[in-house]
């Protein structure tokens, strides 16, 4: 079976951009940064015994949908005809796609993610990934706060003037869910933030962390109802946005988004 063939039995869709979640227009490092995240969420590592097989299967195949994407040559090819050319060397079927993943991708440290919370937020970055966040859930603020990195409960109102000023300038249009939405869903969401912000203090305390740590744990657990399956999540979607190649070999594209 092809790898289009594949791609629309695994992950219902032959075309490799949607396989990826990134548009046609793409640039290098968005396909990487698309394969990193996607390619995190069946990453075998990262799921249960009895799915490993199944968790194999479609990162094998993601590795080879990247590396059609991020050739050239191969990516012009299925632009221009919507085929793949299975003989070709980067489709090579002996290829440990694991390996390769290791080679592009680094483990990022809690430093790492500290030191990118502080030059993320208020950044011209965070306010695309809010507007974007905004559009994806069509205004429902519960999916948002949930999605949008490094964001407290305490600072929904920064985010909601965020989008207000957005859609008042028309730059995103207003949807219902957000310019309508019940004092009783905000109340709702504020005390279940506020019960789960308690719960990680707890939780702090019995682990006897420091307060230089707290911070980021707290935000971490503050989502969570599976601890562990939680901050997976939002580690991935760090790696997703903040991880370097590695100097171990692979490509030296760099994958962080510039700062305007």
């Amino acid at each position: 079976m092809g790898l289009l063939e594949l791609c629309e039995q695994e992950f219902g869709t032959a075309d490799l951009y949607r396989v990826l979640g990134v548009r046609r227009e793409a640039s290098d490092g968005e396909v990487r940064r698309g394969y990193h995240k996607v390619s995190l969420q069946v990453h075998p590592d990262r799921v249960e015994e009895g799915d490993k097989e199944d968790a194999t299967r479609r990162f094998q195949i993601l590795g080879r949908v990247y590396a059609v994407l991020s050739d050239k040559e191969q990516r012009a090819v299925y632009d221009e005809q919507g085929t793949v050319d299975e003989d070709c060397a980067v489709l090579n079927q002996d290829r440990d796609w694991e390996a390769y993943w290791r080679l592009l991708f680094k483990k990022i440290t809690l430093e790492d993610i500290q030191a990118f919370e502080k030059t993320y937020k208020g950044s011209e970055e965070e306010l695309a990934d809010i507007k974007q966040a905004y559009l994806d859930f069509k205004g429902d603020m519960n999916q948002i706060m949930e999605s949008v990195l490094c964001v407290e409960y305490t600072e929904e109102p920064r985010i909601r003037n965020i989008i207000q000023q957005a859609i008042d300038t028309g730059e995103v249009p207003s949807y219902n869910a957000f310019v309508k939405e019940s004092k009783q869903k905000m109340n709702a969401r504020k005390r279940r933030a506020q019960a789960e912000a308690k719960e990680a203090e707890m939780c702090r305390k019995e682990l006897g962390l420091d307060e230089g740590v707290d911070n980021l744990k707290a935000l971490i657990q503050s989502r969570q109802k599976d601890r562990q399956k939680e901050m997976d999540s939002f580690l991935a979607q760090m790696e997703a946005k903040y991880c370097k190649p590695s100097k171990g070999g692979g490509k030296k594209a760099a994958i962080k988004k510039e700062k305007k």
